[in-house]
């Protein structure tokens, strides 16, 4: 064999090598300062000059708007509040109360931050749909089938995860984020 070929083998395989592994290392869960509450998790660095190279790269490639903790903080949940993963399947309550935030939204992704494709052309449910009770507290349905009161549809996805957007979060939520009130995922039933 020719040695300009065995260099370009050579080189080939390295630059392969390296896209996967740098691939691999931007989808990883553990970049920045990860803090987990319940289900939820959110990586506290998002939106700073300390967020790391592989923070800011996994930034661009889920497309999150990363904005400094004061105006925005995203929590992510790929496991119901047992930490068995989230399945399309399956029916789920999401249950909470006030949220210290301005306005706060939870949207269905299925992976690679893709939206779910659903009859009902439903994605995301915002602070403001929620009935409340007398203590303000407030629930949800996550399901493949059509829910009674406020409904998020799985569509066909077999796992899915909900992204929970705080604006102008404050209080607890924005100084302890891992102590913060945040809502409950809860499996019902799966099909």
């Amino acid at each position: 064999m020719k040695p300009w070929l065995r260099y370009s083998i050579c080189i080939l395989l390295g630059l392969a090598g390296g896209t996967v592994y740098a691939v691999h290392q931007v989808r990883s869960a553990d970049l920045g300062r990860q803090v987990t509450n319940g289900p939820w998790s959110t990586n506290t660095d998002n939106g700073t000059k300390d967020a790391t190279a592989l923070s800011r790269a996994r930034v661009a490639l889920f497309g999150l708007l990363a904005l400094p903790a004061k105006e925005a903080m995203y929590f992510q949940a790929r496991t119901d509040s047992d930490g068995a993963p989230l399945k399309g399947n399956c029916t789920y309550t999401v249950q909470g109360g006030e949220i210290d935030a301005r306005w706060w939204s939870i949207t269905l992704y299925r992976g690679e931050g893709w939206l779910v494709k659903n009859a009902a052309n439903r994605w995301s449910v915002g602070g403001n749909a929620p009935v409340r009770d007398a203590g303000g507290n407030w629930s949800f349905t996550v399901s493949p089938k059509k829910a009674d009161g406020v409904w998020l549809p799985t569509g066909r996805t077999p796992q899915f995860d909900l992204t929970l957007r705080t604006y102008h979060p404050k209080g607890a939520l924005l100084n302890d984020p891992a102590k913060a009130k945040l809502p409950s995922i809860n499996k019902e039933t799966c099909a």
